[in-house]
């Protein structure tokens, strides 16, 4: 059984230790950060992105994109709280189809600060100047524990969970009403958390992939162009809502991460990332940079081993 157990984890850590394969081809416009994507009843993907009222762009193939827009193309009064600005950048949006409808949780914060909201919206289009304000989620003060920033659903049957934060004591999890969209208590779980580089983790996805629930972050350093250091790294657990450990079993709450992708060949930093389903398998979807800016990066995921690798 020892020799079957050492076999098999040289078999992950071989896997894991695979040639970094770059972006798959996009075409467009892709110049983007923080991306989720997601696809529509009748078949179209939409990317949605930080910016002024949070940027929309659509492709027919996953590969060549279009810019429509954006959600509040008539601005975001509610966030304006935390942003100082009633038409602001709002941050990481997520999203997620449910029969017709679009759901789409976003940040709204300042840099550094702990002033910071989660919001959500809806639509049966996804497209600018369609969505509802479903109003706040949830929110953090200066001197809190944790900021209330990137927000990921997770579905996982009937419940409803979502996963947020970034540096301070690290993700969190809250249990969602799936009648609402909001918290249906008070209670917030701790997940991962980091020590090393102030604390710098961030932008958390559970993905659900065979019997695993599989955490995804990014570390250290993002928004300084081709001086970032972000990158992607991941643990698992067989509950959504803790016990998750990296490839070598180290706990996430104490550091632990295994790293998915990181800055290699001409890409720099890839980072905020986002998961889907799609027809082909599991998809990775982030941003990266290059000397010219941030850039849609989309892959495949191989979780043959157990653990994630990029095709």
């Amino acid at each position: 059984m020892l020799l079957l157990t050492i076999t098999s984890s040289l078999l992950a850590l071989a896997t894991l230790c695979r040639a970094v394969v770059g972006p798959g081809k996009v075409t467009g416009n892709t110049a983007v950060h923080d991306p989720t994507m997601c696809k529509s009843a009748s078949g179209e993907y939409f990317v949605f992105s930080t910016g002024v009222g949070i940027e929309i762009r659509t492709s027919p193939d996953r590969t060549a994109w279009t810019f429509q827009g954006v959600v509040w193309p008539n601005g975001a009064s509610w966030a304006e709280p935390y942003t100082g600005s009633s038409n602001p950048t709002l941050w990481a949006p997520d999203c997620t189809v449910i029969g017709n409808t679009f759901y789409l949780y976003y940040a709204a914060s300042t840099f550094g600060s702990q002033n910071s909201a989660i919001f959500f919206a809806k639509s049966t289009t996804g497209l600018p100047g369609s969505w509802t304000n479903e109003g706040l989620v949830t929110s953090t003060a200066t001197g809190a524990s944790y900021n209330a920033i990137d927000p990921n659903l997770l579905i996982d049957g009937s419940n409803w969970y979502l996963s947020l934060g970034s540096f301070w004591t690290g993700i969190k999890l809250e249990t969602l009403s799936s009648s609402t969209g909001k918290p249906s208590s008070t209670a917030v779980t701790s997940l991962a958390t980091r020590t090393a580089n102030n604390g710098a983790i961030e932008a958390s996805v559970i993905y659900k992939f065979g019997s695993f629930y599989y955490l995804f972050t990014s570390w250290d350093n993002c928004c300084e162009g081709t001086s970032s250091t972000y990158n992607i790294r991941v643990g698992r657990s067989s509950s959504p809502t803790g016990g998750f450990v990296d490839a070598s079993g180290v706990s996430l709450l104490n550091g632990g991460g295994t790293l998915v992708l990181g800055t290699h060949d001409s890409i720099v930093g890839p980072g905020g990332q986002d998961l889907m389903t799609d027809a082909d398998g599991p998809i990775l979807v982030y941003h990266y940079y290059t000397s010219a800016g941030s850039f849609l990066g989309i892959n495949r995921l191989d979780f043959s081993s157990g653990w994630p690798v990029v095709v």
